[in-house]
């Protein structure tokens, strides 16, 4: 792998950072003060190519690489977490299924217009009582002739209360284990019995979060997507690429929040001089830089890897880890920093804070990350 950065990287880095300072940058404000996400963002990205960007151009996607999507992420993610969540779902885990095992029918009537921006996708697979413990569901699908009745409920959902369709696993049989027995099935907005709850969150407010309600929702059985029985096999196999992409908001909230404090440190005059010039502050920016670089890096190799086709679970789950503790720490530093300032309700820093708090929560968390790199090490 190149330590630097390819030409096209660095060209399509910057295109992202204009559209994310100038278009989704002024609607941040708002949209977390009220929990709704702009909308129109998602067509607007469509149209430049920076949604679903790993997909292939006969379907409109982009054709880029894995390391593309991260640089998408991470710089969306240091103007605002909460909405780079939103396309992170829409161009990984909601998508990533139809295109790996849909019908070329179902490509088109679901995955052209997410990437286009047309459609927004949610993933349903927690649950009230399944959330790391992700074979435990208990929603269900039950064979009706030419339908699937399913009865349950999925928690913790981004772009729920927002979605078009939400693609979720449902056991469809009981009497085999959950990699037998899960499927993984499309659900369209207003189909009668499925019905959304908004949640109020701590952080990430940009991003709408629902719990998902189905009562004797029918859907045509032309809505699984590819074997039944296969979902959890399905669902299993784009962890390790979604871990990689949660790196890239980790380390672009890690950025901004050192950013900010960066530029503060210089500013900021308490006995009579810059606060930076205080060793107390200096020595916490200069780890600031050395671990977000590191994150950065150790996303750009564990994406090169997964372009390549390398197993690469442990370093999937490695650089998922230590980005997301990275962010906790550099936020946490960056609110130290700011001091009293940074505690105001009105200040970017509480934001970064409160935001990089769900990193080592979401998407595994730090201990099922522990778990699967000790299970690689053939522990």
């Amino acid at each position: 792998m190149e330590i630097e950065l390819s030409e096209e990287h660095k060209a399509f880095r910057t295109a992202v950072r204009e559209f994310a300072e100038k278009e989704i940058a002024p609607l941040v404000d708002e949209a977390e003060k009220n929990e709704k996400f702009p909308e129109e963002l998602f067509p607007k990205m469509g149209a430049l190519g920076f949604l679903c960007v790993r997909y292939p151009e006969q379907y409109g996607g982009a054709g880029a690489d894995k390391i593309a999507e991260c640089i998408s992420v991470e710089e969306t993610a240091r103007v605002s977490c909460g909405i780079a969540s939103a396309f992170m779902v829409q161009s990984g885990i909601g998508t990533e299924v139809i295109y790996k095992y849909g019908t070329e029918e179902q490509k088109h009537d679901y995955l052209v217009p997410a990437i286009r921006g047309q459609k927004i996708s949610a993933f349903g697979l927690s649950e009230p009582d399944a959330g790391s413990d992700a074979a435990n569901i208990k929603t269900r699908a039950v064979r009706d002739g030419d339908y699937f009745v399913i009865n349950g409920t999925k928690m913790f959902i981004t772009n729920g209360p927002i979605c078009d369709y939400v693609f979720l696993t449902a056991v469809t049989d009981r009497t085999k284990s959950p990699s037998r027995g899960i499927s993984a099935i499309l659900v369209d907005k207003g189909t009668p019995g499925f019905t959304c709850r908004k949640l109020d969150k701590v952080g990430n407010r940009s991003a709408e979060t629902g719990e998902l309600v189905f009562e004797d929702c029918r859907v045509p059985v032309t809505n699984l997507l590819g074997e039944e029985g296969s979902g959890f096999r399905y669902v299993m196999g784009t962890l390790t690429g979604g871990r990689i992409s949660h790196a890239g908001r980790s380390v672009g909230t890690a950025q901004a929040a050192f950013d900010e404090s960066l530029a503060y440190a210089k500013e900021r005059v308490q006995f009579g001089q810059p606060i930076g010039k205080f060793q107390a502050i200096a020595f916490k920016l200069a780890r600031m830089a050395m671990e977000i670089e590191a994150a950065r890096w150790f996303m750009y190799r564990a994406a090169y890897l997964y372009e390549q086709g390398v197993p690469c679970d442990k370093e999937a789950s490695m650089c998922k880890l230590f980005a997301s503790e990275v962010a906790v720490r550099a936020t946490e530093d960056a609110m130290q920093i700011h001091a009293g300032y940074g505690y105001m309700s009105d200040s970017r820093i509480q934001r970064y804070f409160r935001d990089a708090r769900l990193f080592t929560i979401t998407e595994g968390t730090s201990e099922v990350q522990q778990l699967v790199i000790s299970r690689q090490l053939g522990l």
